[in-house]
């Protein structure tokens, strides 16, 4: 009884982490495509920043969803590589990782704390900057400022270079995390392989799409 309680505990844990991981792929989609509008369009980035900065659905239920979304997918990851560490608290006397699981999968929690780093910096960036702007510095409503305030952040080679790297991280933990999720709530049948597919594009083409606009706006200040 004891065993059947841990396995379905773990289950849940691994669910809870597959569909948190599913919720912030679909933000990060969001978010993708409306930074990806900045670099064809300025005037469509600013309605739709500030479409997103003053709507009371998104400021005052989406974003502290988000958060919290956020905060809760990586706790369950350190909670589950613990687990995964105290279940064989005796190591192997051989143990070929490579030969087992991808690059990816076995140190997802190293691309995980990068990515959490990222985003430290990310919020403090963008989102602490939004909440002085508004709640702090109380300052009048300005709607075309979020393209300037965008292509100012990526005017310091070192801040780019910042923002490159953990791109590229984010790009390992989804090539591993997009499909694991689907596996851990149990999807597999005949639409599995293309969504496997699905998965592997978008782990490349979101984060290398992110690198894009970071040395788009570096490379061309206003």
């Amino acid at each position: 009884m004891a065993k059947s309680t841990l396995l379905k505990s773990s289950i849940a844990r691994k669910v809870a982490m597959a569909l948190s991981g599913l919720f912030l792929i679909m933000f990060l989609s969001l978010h993708f495509f409306i930074n990806m509008t900045s670099v064809f369009s300025a005037d469509t980035f600013n309605v739709m920043s500030h479409f997103m900065g003053y709507n009371l659905l998104v400021q005052f239920i989406m974003q502290p969803i988000l958060v919290a979304g956020v905060i809760f997918h990586f706790i369950m990851g350190f909670v589950l590589e613990l687990k995964n560490r105290s279940a064989r608290p005796i190591g192997y006397a051989k143990y070929n990782g490579a030969a087992n699981a991808s690059w990816a999968s076995r140190n997802m929690i190293v691309s995980g704390l990068v990515v959490l780093a990222f985003l430290v910096l990310h919020f403090y960036d963008f989102w602490l900057a939004e909440m002085m702007y508004k709640y702090v510095n109380v300052n009048a409503v300005e709607e075309t400022r979020y393209f300037h305030e965008l292509n100012h952040k990526f005017e310091s080679p070192v801040r780019t270079g910042l923002y490159c790297v953990a791109f590229l991280l984010l790009a390992v933990h989804l090539w591993h995390g997009f499909n694991s999720s689907f596996q851990s709530i149990g999807f597999d049948n005949k639409y599995a392989k293309a969504l496997h597919k699905l998965g592997y594009t978008f782990a490349i083409v979101v984060p290398f799409g992110f690198i894009f606009i970071a040395l788009f706006h570096h490379f061309n200040q206003i």
